[in-house]
Order: structure tokens, then sequence, then C-alpha cells
């Protein structure tokens, strides 16, 4: 059929059901195939016939199948957001942050945990290429070259992971951790600890590497206790390692890990900050309702979701060259965790 051909016109659905392609292209007179293209790419149908199309869609008060505009423009009006454990609480705001800007623009947010998992995490990657416009992937466990890889195929931005040429957000943690060895030595502590967090986990190297040179110029004797999985039932085995080392305190890879400590060590009699000092990071919800309230490094999380969906929707909506790297600033956050170092 042509632009041409010829339906009988009339609208004659029954009462109540939602107009169809069908109905616009016979009230229309035209094909359906005609009304689609009409709708999805109004440059390949003549100005007449796509006014009256218009025109019929508008009294029908047609709207579009958003499948169908999806095969027709290859989009999908949906963004990945993959989180390595949706649990956490440090990624509650981190989602909220993010889904909040992505409504605002449009789109509908796909969230998918990754269960701390590499392989997961990578297949999911491959099946976005197909279901979502774009990815936001958080701590991502993939190695350099898998990311940048998976940018070149698909508009996608990390948070708190920093590779040459793919769009980033970074919680600037390593200086927090930086403050809060500061703030450790200034209560009298030498002999401190950092509880790291995954092996693969590209944020405790990170603090790893800013702590050893605080360490070098505060004169701290900095000690490595781990890697421990970064939730709270890790906390127990953590605990039992700090305790049978020598120091006064530590600085934990984050939160979950933290308050799980907590717990432990209030079971062994060990006294916090009495007999060891802890301090946390992320400031996650909960951080000040532990026993004692939770010392940590606060960063602004749901900013961080939000910054990441303006950075992709530069490639999506504009199709232009997004900021590569923005970094947000934290800060320490003191409570009763922290106190003098045990004479």
């Amino acid at each position: 059929m042509t632009d041409t051909d010829v339906v009988p016109p009339g609208d004659d659905r029954p009462r109540g059901r939602a107009a169809t392609i069908t109905d616009v292209a016979r009230l229309a007179g035209v094909a359906a195939s005609t009304v689609s293209r009409a709708l999805s790419n109004p440059g390949r149908v003549n100005v007449v016939t796509r006014e009256r199309i218009e025109e019929a869609a508008a009294s029908l008060s047609y709207v579009p199948s958003a499948h169908a505009q999806s095969l027709t423009s290859g989009r999908t009006g949906s963004v990945a957001l993959l989180v390595p454990d949706i649990a956490n609480p440090f990624y509650f705001d981190l989602i909220r942050g993010s889904q909040r800007q992505l409504r605002a623009a449009g789109y509908t947010q796909l969230l998918v945990d990754t269960e701390e998992s590499h392989d997961v995490e990578a297949e999911t990657l491959d099946a976005m290429l197909k279901s979502a416009d774009g990815v936001i992937l958080a701590a991502s466990r993939l190695d350099d070259a898998r990311l940048t890889a998976a940018a070149g195929r698909q508009p996608l931005v990390t948070v708190n992971r920093d590779i040459p040429g793919v769009p980033s957000v970074i919680i600037d943690t390593p200086t927090g951790v930086r403050q809060a060895l500061t703030h450790l030595h200034s209560l009298g502590h030498r002999r401190v600890a950092f509880v790291a967090g995954p092996s693969d986990s590209w944020s405790s190297a990170r603090r790893w590497e800013a702590l050893q040179s605080a360490a070098e110029d505060l004169g701290v004797d900095l000690s490595f206790i781990g890697p421990w999985a970064p939730n709270a039932a890790a906390g127990g085995a953590a605990a039992d390692a700090v305790a049978a080392s020598s120091v006064t305190a530590c600085v934990v890879f984050n939160d979950l890990l933290a308050i799980g400590m907590l717990t432990r060590l209030t079971e062994r009699g060990i006294k916090v900050p009495d007999d060891l000092s802890i301090v946390g990071t992320d400031d996650i919800f909960g951080a000040e309702f532990c026993h004692p309230p939770l010392t940590t490094v606060a960063a602004p999380i749901e900013e961080a979701g939000r910054v990441a969906v303006t950075m992709l929707l530069t490639q999506l909506e504009t199709r232009g060259t997004p900021r590569m790297r923005t970094t947000l600033p934290t800060y320490l956050r003191t409570r009763q965790s922290s106190g003098q170092a045990p004479d």
C-alpha cells in the first residue's frame, strides 16, 4: 500500500476500547504502516497525509504503544542501574537519586542486583544491550578492559570506578579516610588498622592507598586486615581479627562491616571506644542508631545518582560528549565510636 491507499473511514470501535494504530489508519484513510511512519519518522510521509493522520490520532486520543515505538526507534525508554548488593543501605540513596532524575526525564529505571558477582555483572551488562538505552554501573567488579569495551557498545556511566575514557562519578572517600586517620591521630592513636573490603574492590584499594600516604605523614603504624565481604555478617570475623592485633583503632571499608564488628565486639566484652575506636565509611542509614553511634565518612550518595543520570542523558539525548569525571566531596562525621586511645 501507498500513502493514497484508502481504507473505509469511520470510528466504529467498541465503547471503552483504547484506539489502536488500525483505528487511526481507518479514520485517516491510509494504511497502518503509513500511520507508523508518520508518527515515528514524519519526514518519510508527505505533509498533507501526515496532517490527516495527526488529526485522526488526536480525535481518537491515540497513544502509541511504547513497545512499538521501541521497535521503530531502537530505544526502550529504560536505563539500567546495576548495584552489587541491593540490601546494602549505601545503595538506597543512589537508587533514589537516579530514579528521580530518570523519571523527570521520562525514563524508566531497571534495577539489577549483581550479587557481588563478576559473572552476574558481566552477563547482565551484555543483556542490557537490548533491554536498556544506557547503563549506570555502581562499584563495578569488572576489569578496566571489559568496562572500556562495554562503554564503546552502549552509553554507560560508572559510579566509584575511574577508567580513562569512561564517564564516571567518583565519591572522594580517599580524602575522607585521610580525615579519619587524622582524627584518630589527634585522639592519641598510633597503631591503626584498615579493615579492607573485597579484594576486587576499586574503592577499597583507593582507600588503602590514601591511608598509607596519610599514615606516613602522621607517623602512624598502619596495618592491613582483610579482605572481607562488605556486609554485617562478615563483621564478626573481622572484629576477631582486629581484636587479635595490637591496634587501638581501625578505619573500616564500609559502615555495614563496621556495624557487624560492633555487635561482635560487644559480645566479646570489648568496649568501643574505650578499648578500641572504630570509624566506618558511607554514613548509611542506621550508622547513627547503632551502639555506640558510628563515626564515619559521610558521602553525598543521592547526589551521585543524580549526577550519573545527568552524565548518561548527555549521551542519550544530545549525543554529546559528557564530562568524563565528576568528583563529589566527603567529610568526617564524628560520633561516639571514636575516642581517646587507651593508656
